[in-house]
């Protein structure tokens, strides 16, 4: 801007000494002849002006040069933050990746132990299903009271001992970790060995306050291997003998889940751990409405299609559990009416059942009529169904002394019974 005043500034002084030119021409009379042209001088202005310019260049030049070393500069602390971030990431990814190489191995190692606790615990169940063609899987040793030959109990012994020692070094929560495997052989060993840890009456608080009961009713619900489902089912019984978790089983949907399962069942064994679970749950007094409302002495009856005798045991067990607390909420009078039982239709397997060859089977019917028919309310079906004369039987050919007394006594005291004998000429 300095340089252009200085330019104006030049200009109008050549303005006016060309004016002035004219002037004295003027005054002397002289005249410009009609070719000649007046040109102002302008050389020292051109002379300046180019000057200027020199000057200006050099400065625009080094404005333009400390712009170029600015930008440089900026761009070479961009590269510098970039590099630092570049090699954060890579020391994190390698971590990471160290990390990962460290869980992978881990996992190879408790997976291998898993096979072996698996075999061993397959083994175990072989051979005491050899010696007792009645046992129900190992992981439900205590839903069962028969004795045990001294060979399978201490290979038993050894297993549950290699068992804890794999749950004291590896830890119950990475096992219940790969009940969620992508890799179905891990979960099937992981949920083995989570039916035989939940068989031991002091690992099952530990099982469900770690969520292991929320694993295994989730793999009831999505599985579609029927050796989890089955293996998973075992677990769940093993845990539903102890009251409190039968309660957090009712409330996580325990009861419709074991049902499905037995509906999509093909094997039997799958349908003996689920009976096995629902029989667990009906021994308690509190579950009674709710899980016969839920669907449970139906799923129970349903599962008799099978005719397995292994099957037929576990399905017996949990009627004679019904029938036993339904019958003690009677004689409190906490509940009063005709038995559930009854009314889902059971009393005919029951009767028909009540002379099986099979000893488990014929025991828990024994004990579930002997409930039914100590309430008044029930006689007349009873008698309908056949009932009464199971009960003569009972009261005189059962082999358990125990069973023959409560059947004689229920006998004589019902009046309804005792008119029907007499109907019938029969000395009682």
């Amino acid at each position: 801007m300095d340089s252009i005043k200085k330019l104006e500034e030049k200009w109008m002084v050549n303005q006016q000494i060309s004016g002035k030119e004219k002037s004295r021409m003027n005054n002397h009379g002289g005249c410009l002849e009609s070719e000649e042209v007046f040109v102002p001088r302008t050389s020292d202005g051109v002379n300046d002006f180019k000057q200027l310019l020199e000057t200006e260049n050099p400065t625009n030049q080094s404005s333009d040069e400390v712009s170029s070393l600015s930008q440089a500069g900026q761009r070479k602390r961009l590269e510098a933050a970039g590099n630092s971030e570049i090699i954060r990431l890579r020391k994190l990814l390698e971590s990471e990746s160290n990390q990962k190489a460290k869980l992978e191995e881990e996992i190879t190692t408790l997976k291998n132990q898993l096979l072996q606790l698996s075999f061993e615990a397959d083994e175990t169940r072989r051979s005491l299903d050899r010696g007792e063609p009645g046992k129900v899987f190992s992981g439900l040793d205590a839903m069962m009271s028969q004795a045990r030959s001294s060979q399978p109990r201490d290979y038993a012994n050894g297993q549950k001992a290699s068992i804890a020692k794999l749950f004291e070094q590896v830890g119950l929560q990475k096992i219940l970790s790969l009940l969620e495997s992508e890799d179905t052989d891990v979960r099937i060993h992981a949920v083995k060995v989570v039916a035989n840890l939940a068989a031991e009456e002091s690992n099952q608080e530990k099982i469900v306050e770690a969520g292991g009961l929320t694993s295994l009713l989730m793999l009831l619900r999505s599985s579609e291997d029927e050796m989890i489902r089955r293996v998973a089912a075992g677990a769940i019984a093993n845990l539903a003998m102890n009251e409190t978790n039968q309660e957090l089983i009712m409330e996580q949907d325990g009861i419709s889940l074991l049902s499905v399962t037995a509906t999509d069942a093909e094997d039997p064994q799958t349908l003996r751990m689920v009976a096995g679970a629902i029989a667990n749950l009906c021994g308690n007094d509190r579950l009674q409405t709710r899980l016969r409302a839920e669907g449970g002495i139906k799923a129970l009856l349903g599962m008799v299609r099978c005719g397995h005798p292994d099957v037929l045991a576990q399905v017996a067990r949990g009627i004679a559990n019904f029938a036993k607390c339904e019958s003690r909420a009677s004689t409190q009078g906490r509940k009063t009416g005709q038995s559930f039982l009854i009314e889902d239709g059971a009393l005919a397997w029951i009767v028909k059942n009540a002379n099986n060859e099979a000893s488990p089977i014929r025991r828990h019917i024994e004990l579930a009529l002997c409930h039914l028919a100590q309430h008044e309310v029930n006689a007349k079906d009873m008698i309908c169904e056949g009932a009464l004369w199971e009960l003569v039987r009972i009261s005189r050919d059962c082999s358990r002394a125990d069973i023959r007394m409560l059947a004689h006594k229920t006998l004589v005291s019902s009046p309804t019974f005792q008119a029907e004998l007499r109907r019938l000429h029969i000395e009682f």
